[in-house]
Parts: structure tokens; C-alpha cells; sequence
């Protein structure tokens, strides 16, 4: 992988193809010299699994963070020491104030385990998240809130529309789960939502409920859920300019697709989030760690 390719996709039909770029979607996204060494910093490949479980635990807690303003986050991501385990953010406690000693390990059976924080955990977000990590071993990590912009559109039971590039990252990427059985607190429900993700999907719509995305890492989780709640803003105020005769404009599937080969790939997802995780990083001095 160099990233400086400087092959160009073949047109055809007046549409760009993968023809001719580099078969690693994220070598498409950026350029270093010639020579090759100024080069992107990419996910880190860990030998020893307990190294591997720190660095998850702090993009945890730091990406966490990123999402402080919105209502009820509940983040998983799997243990690597531990692989039937995973961690969570402890019930109660504002993210903000969230720091690597306060996660809680979860074990299989749904309770809490003696090697994190002793803290006691969301039911409804173990109903659901157990059953996503049961459904999708691919996923090792899930994010799930009630924002505010993804409560306004989805109370319309109504997918998000390709109307922007940044969309795209929800082409044929989308669940819907149709229902509303009230607040999870039984199996059959986060197995209902873990159905309506189905076996590809990393973002599913949780009508009148929330939103819940999956990733590759926790960075990759995250950021899509931003950029979910994002897109549901964006929805609301194109239906508010198209309800006052303002024709809207979707993105052609075969544009789409395109766009979706690239900036869906879970290394371009994860880079996508590394400017917020360093800067909260810089702004906070590391207070995380503790």
C-alpha cells in the first residue's frame, strides 16, 4: 500500500468506475510523494492482545466522548483477551466523565465481571448489543443513542435518503427495524433489531427509538454514528425546503455505489475519526487515561 497511485477511474457513459484505481479502498483516498515515504498512519496490528485491549479501551472512552451531547449512549466493543466479553460504558455516568478505570467488562451471561470497573450496566443496552455481537461476530464494536436529529426523522418510519456524498456511506449499508415494542428489556426485542441489521448492514434505524451503528473498531462505530445523525439533519431541513417547492435531489444508485465502494471501507471510516480523536486528545491532556 503507497497511496500515491495517481491512476484515474475509467468513464464510461459519462460515469467514473473502479477500473483502474487501487484495489484497497482506502490507497484511493490519499497521496504522499513519490518516493513513497511520507506515507498515512493506519490501524495498528497488536501480537499481544493485552496491548491490543488498552488501546481499544482508550479509543473507547475517547470517542465516547464525542457523542457527550446526545441522550443515552450505550458503546460495546469486544474484549481481545477475552473474546466473549466485551466492554461497556457503565449506566449512569455522562461520558464526558467517562475515563479507561470506569469501563465495565461484561461476560457472556450479561453481568458484570471483576475485572473492570464494578459499576452497574444499562439493561436495554445489554439486551440490545449482546444480540448484535451474537448475530454479527464481524462487528466488534456498536454504538447506540437516542440523538436528537436521527428521534425527529425516524418518528416518520422513513429510510434516509442518498442526498449528499457523505450519504453514501448508507447506501445499501441501512436496516430498518419498523416497530416499537417499547423500552428493550427482553431477548426476543435485541434479537428483533439484530434481525433488521441483517448480515452486512452497519447502521440500522431504530423507528421512534434511536440509532445504532457497527464497526470494524470502536473509531469506525462512532464516527458513523455521527455521521448518521448528521444525515438526519440534513433530511429534515432538505424536507422542510422541499415542502415549500424546492425540488429535492437523490443521488443516482450507480453514483452512489461508486462513492459507497470507497468511503465505506472500514480503514477509511477509522481515519476519518483520527482528527477528533487527536484533538480531544490535545484538549483534554490525556485525562482519559485515568
Amino acid at each position: 500500500m503507497n497511496g500515491h497511485s495517481v491512476a484515474k477511474p475509467n468513464v464510461q457513459n459519462g460515469r467514473q468506475t473502479l477500473n483502474g484505481l487501487d484495489d484497497n479502498p482506502l490507497c484511493r483516498t490519499w497521496r504522499g510523494d513519490k518516493e513513497g515515504k511520507v506515507r498515512l498512519a493506519v490501524v495498528p496490528e497488536f501480537e499481544d492482545p493485552y496491548e491490543e485491549r488498552e488501546w481499544i479501551k482508550l479509543h473507547f472512552v475517547t470517542g465516547g466522548s464525542w457523542v457527550t451531547e446526545r441522550v443515552f449512549p450505550v458503546i460495546t466493543v469486544k474484549d481481545p483477551v477475552l473474546p466473549d466479553h466485551y466492554w461497556m460504558n457503565p449506566f449512569a455516568v455522562h461520558f464526558s466523565s467517562i475515563t479507561i478505570s470506569k469501563l465495565v467488562l461484561v461476560g457472556p451471561d450479561g453481568y458484570v465481571t471483576k475485572y473492570g470497573a464494578q459499576l452497574p450496566i444499562n439493561t436495554a443496552g445489554f439486551h440490545i448489543h449482546s444480540a448484535i455481537h451474537k448475530a454479527r461476530p464481524d462487528a466488534k464494536a456498536a454504538a447506540h443513542c437516542h440523538s436528537l436529529h436521527g428521534k425527529a426523522w425516524f418518528a416518520l418510519g422513513l429510510p434516509i435518503h442518498i442526498l449528499t456524498q457523505d450519504s453514501c456511506l448508507f447506501y445499501d449499508n441501512l436496516g430498518v427495524y419498523k416497530n416499537f415494542g417499547g423500552i428493550v428489556l427482553a431477548n426476543e426485542e435485541g434479537e428483533n433489531i439484530a434481525t433488521a441489521l441483517g448480515p452486512k448492514w452497519k447502521t440500522c434505524i431504530l423507528q421512534n427509538h434511536g440509532l445504532l451503528t457497527l464497526g470494524t473498531n470502536v473509531d469506525e462505530a462512532v464516527y458513523l454514528f455521527s455521521a448518521f445523525d448528521r444525515q438526519c439533519k440534513v433530511q429534515l431541513l432538505v424536507e422542510a425546503a422541499a415542502a415549500n417547492g424546492v425540488k429535492k435531489t437523490i443521488i443516482d444508485n450507480a453514483d452512489a455505489e461508486f462513492t459507497a465502494n470507497t468511503i465505506q471501507w472500514w480503514e477509511n471510516t477509522y481515519i476519518d475519526f483520527q482528527p477528533e480523536y487527536n484533538l480531544l486528545l490535545e484538549e483534554t491532556n490525556g485525562a482519559f487515561l485515568l
